[in-house]
């Protein structure tokens, strides 16, 4: 591509007992004239720590270096003062985060990327699974995937596939397996790689998934190796226990549409599958908790079919009266248990589903969760349910964790209901309680967790531990549960020549995998822990968590790996970081060089939390101006986030006649619609035809009323009465719910219903300007006046919004410095510019900086820009 070819892409990858080390090698050469910049681009899985990078440019290798983050960040800043740029861990999908690094080769050189990440196999629905991201983004001649797998239990079954395979490409997938080893290779020729006969394109693209499971004659397996262990918990053919299971749904106002008929969906679904020894009920939370049954009901038929009556029936409107579910839950489940209303043996769950914030009833997030624990006390598990990117993620996931639970992204698309039907499989089919697995006290240290709630068929309990002395080569478990028919008590016991006679028959797996898996787990559980830590508990956890990270070379969100690279005659850092979703609240002081055509911000100290970070579109609210939102010129539209003193901009580029939807308001009945027009070019020049709002439509609906706004006229529609004006009029109309006032040739200023206000500005031209229209500016004013369920391209951020601005590096406007933007939990490249505010001054406006985001705002508006597109006006 632009004759930069990459002639060997290898993926390497070696799973021993469930840990996997993936090692990714790319081969460029750029075959031009002249130096051309290479992207390696990889996507790696969430759960993956990488262990390692590096790249070899003519025959010199430049590896990394694992640091604090802290200490990293002074090593890059070094080569962010001279302009240079860095290599990125970003989040990318639902599954995977995005590694990104360049380089600029010579004419005729080669470079070589590897990229090496480990990761725990986690076991879902029986199987293990481990997933691969292919996509090299151009046909390369020598392309092989090779997996290698080793289970000293034996392998019963094992499957490969690829949401890109084709007839003729699954003709290349080779797999075998016998007794302890499994192999899977995929080798396409570049004929089989292309799309079609002479293609360039290549088919290689999508998800490759690897699935397998091992022998089980006992219900567990213990490993032991150089003073470490591991033991493996995943006891079949028990009979599952009776649930008790309570749904908590936000039906407030922003769930309306798409998001409440997926739920609806999903819950019909659920249904099907509850066992006729369950209990179940459903709370439904908007400004009021409202419930099926005030009790835990029998899911016997006749009663199945009442709730399907009632899922139906459930809508949407209202506010986020969050506190009042849960505790309404809860109540009612500690009240069957304490009334003996569901059987003794059995297992108790609460799945909270919600897609906003609390703002009705107890609002504050600290009060919640203390009283949500307090209330649950231990004895059941709490799953909450994220829908959407307008949820605090990191106060769902804290409350989880505090109360034995997990929590869950749902992402809002077309398969959202098969995502909570897919989560309600994984906790539907309780198999013990109460699990605690016992070792020696005296024999072990730094033991990860030891004690689950729930134990779920088709999933598997992993714990490791270090040995007290290291030479000690036995190991005697307890293990207790609590089973459907009585308690499971048992004792089980290994020797390390056991684990050494079954790793004898192989010699391609890394032979200290058990320390590393040990090492593994327990970074996670720490950074997991650290979440709903505070005070010296939290700085001890992030202490623990670090130093392990730093000895065994793991990128976390407490380290980075940074690597010095030749550029041109001097050396330049990249940076590798571990996203932080749900990780914690943390601070970074930023020291912003001063830029030119930038502002210069000195320690400026910023507090992130990246858990609940939420977009935000046009929010003008400095302190000292009025104006909440701006959509203004080619369309420019600008966020201010005063506690940054900073602002946010990017463009919507669309072809003229294009509707789109500004604020939609269910609760007020407002909505503000805008149509692009486009400058003077003729059509064969639409590529780079600029763009302006030429058309508003603003409506109420509940007043019957509608306003359409041109540059040449205001139509008033007050049911089947209309009255026109021109910007020429001076005019001061009051009528029921309406308020406007025309300021002769300037801007309009319209306050309608609850007391909503815009101001409309008019920007007029030259007549015969051979270029420019006459265009129309929205700004808003009273955004607390719209309702919570306020949505569109302005509406959805009325809001309060965070972002971080890291690495600022030189763009390719000298004046005009880029960086990586965290918002949204996305990491974006955004340029730091200037835009025009006319809200004060509608003649000659008023300048101001702000980071410039690309594609359409894209990583930073709900869904995609297109999503907004509407039919018309009204």
């Amino acid at each position: 591509v632009n004759g930069i070819e990459i002639y060997s892409m290898k993926i390497d990858s070696k799973v021993t007992s469930r840990f996997a080390r993936n090692v990714i090698t790319s081969r460029a050469v750029n075959r031009g004239s002249e130096s051309k910049e290479v992207f390696f681009d990889v996507e790696l899985p969430k759960t993956a720590f990488i262990t390692n990078f590096s790249m070899t440019i003519d025959g010199v290798t430049y590896p990394g270096t694992i640091k604090e983050k802290e200490a990293a960040k002074k090593q890059y800043e070094k080569a962010v003062s001279r302009g240079q740029t860095a290599g990125l861990v970003k989040a990318s999908g639902r599954k995977t985060e995005k590694f990104t690094v360049s380089v600029n080769i010579k004419a005729a050189s080669k470079v070589t990327f590897e990229l090496t990440y480990e990761e725990l196999l986690k076991r879902r629905f029986g199987k293990y699974e481990m997933f691969i991201k292919v996509k090299p983004k151009q046909l390369v001649k020598d392309f092989e995937m090779e997996v290698n797998i080793f289970e000293p239990q034996g392998i019963t079954e094992l499957e490969a596939e690829g949401t890109f395979i084709t007839n003729e490409l699954q003709n290349t997938i080779k797999k075998t397996f016998s007794e302890k080893k499994g192999h899977i290779s995929f080798k396409p020729t570049l004929d089989q790689q292309r799309t079609c006969a002479g293609c360039s394109q290549s088919a290689l693209d999508g998800d490759f998934t690897v699935r397998y499971d091992v022998k089980r004659t006992t219900p567990d397996n213990l490993q032991i190796v150089n003073g470490y262990f591991v033991h493996f918990f995943a006891p079949t053919n028990l009979p599952k226990l009776p649930k008790n299971i309570i749904f908590v749904i936000d039906t407030s106002g922003s769930m309306y549409g798409r998001e409440i008929e997926q739920t609806k969906e999903a819950l019909l679904k659920i249904l099907d599958d509850v066992k006729e020894d369950d209990f179940f009920n459903f709370i439904l939370f908007d400004n009021v908790v409202s419930t099926w049954k005030e009790t835990l009901i029998k899911a016997t038929p006749e009663n199945l079919d009442e709730a399907r009556k009632f899922v139906r029936n459930i809508d949407a409107s209202g506010s986020t009266n969050l506190h009042g579910g849960l505790m309404r839950a809860i109540g009612i489940l500690n009240a069957a248990h304490e009334g003996n209303l569901v059987p003794k043996r059995s297992a108790s769950i609460i799945i909270m589903l919600t897609d906003g914030q609390p703002n009705v009833g107890v609002s504050n997030i600290q009060t919640i969760e203390t009283d949500v624990k307090n209330a649950i006390g231990g004895r059941y598990p709490l799953y909450n349910l994220g829908f959407g990117p307008g949820v605090d993620y990191g106060f769902l996931e804290r409350m989880a964790l505090e109360n034995k639970g997990l929590a869950r992204r749902i992402y809002p698309d077309s398969d959202a209901a098969l995502q909570l039907q897919g989560f309600y499989d994984e906790v539907s089919n309780p198999m013990l309680t109460d699990v605690k697995l016992n070792y020696p006290e005296n024999e072990i240290s730094d033991l990860t967790m030891n004690s689950f709630k729930h134990f779920y068929d088709g999933s598997e309990i992993v714990v490791a531990g270090r040995f007290v002395d290291s030479n000690q080569n036995h190991l005697t478990v307890g293990v207790r549960g609590e089973g459907a028919d009585d308690a499971l008590s048992y004792t089980t016991q290994q020797d390390a020549e056991q684990t050494a006679q079954a790793f004898q028959e192989q010699g391609y797996i890394f032979g200290e995998y058990i320390e590393r898996l040990w090492a593994y787990l327990t970074i996670e559980q720490l950074l997991e822990r650290r979440i709903a830590a505070t005070g010296e508990e939290k700085e001890n956890l992030t202490a623990e968590a670090l130093a392990l990270s730093l000895k065994y070379k793991f990128v976390t969100p407490l380290t980075s790996m940074v690597v010095t690279k030749p550029e041109e005659n001097d050396s330049e850092d990249v940076i590798a970081d571990k996203p932080t979703e749900g990780i914690d609240m943390f601070t970074i002081l930023l020291h912003l060089r001063s830029q030119p055509g930038m502002c210069v911000y000195a320690n400026l100290l910023f507090t992130v939390n990246l858990t609940s970070i939420k977009p935000s579109f046009i929010i003008k609210s400095y302190r000292q101006m009025s104006f909440a939102f701006t959509v203004d010129g080619d369309p420019h539209f600008i966020i201010s986030v005063p506690q940054k003193r900073d602002a946010i901009c990017f463009n919507i580029n669309e072809k003229p006649g294009t509707v789109l939807s500004l604020i939609n308001d269910p609760v007020t009945g407002i909505t503000v619609n805008g149509e692009l027009i486009g400058d003077k070019r003729p059509n064969s020049d639409a590529k780079i035809q600029n763009s302006y709002f030429g058309k508003l439509g603003i409506a109420n609906k509940h007043l019957d009323l509608k306003l359409t706004i041109t540059p040449e006229k205001i139509t008033v529609q007050n049911g089947n009465e209309k009255t026109a004006f021109t910007w020429l009029d001076s005019v001061t109309l009051q009528q029921a719910g309406l308020t406007l006032i025309i300021n002769r040739k300037k801007n309009l200023v319209l306050s309608m219903g609850s007391g909503v206000s815009f101001v409309v500005v008019l920007h007029q031209v030259w007549k015969k300007h051979p270029l420019h229209r006459d265009f129309l500016g929205l700004y808003t004013l009273e955004k607390d006046k719209l309702s919570e369920q306020t949505h569109g391209l302005l509406g959805q951020f009325f809001h309060p919004i965070d972002f971080t601005i890291l690495e600022i590096h030189a763009g390719a406007d000298p004046k005009k410095p880029d960086a990586t933007m965290v918002v949204k939990n996305n990491e974006l490249i955004v340029t730091r510019g200037w835009q025009k505010d006319y809200g004060r001054d509608p003649k000659h406006g008023a300048d101001i900086p702000c980071w410039f985001v690309h594609d359409n705002g894209a990583g930073l508006i709900d869904g995609a820009h297109t999503d907004y597109v509407v039919s018309s006006l009204f």
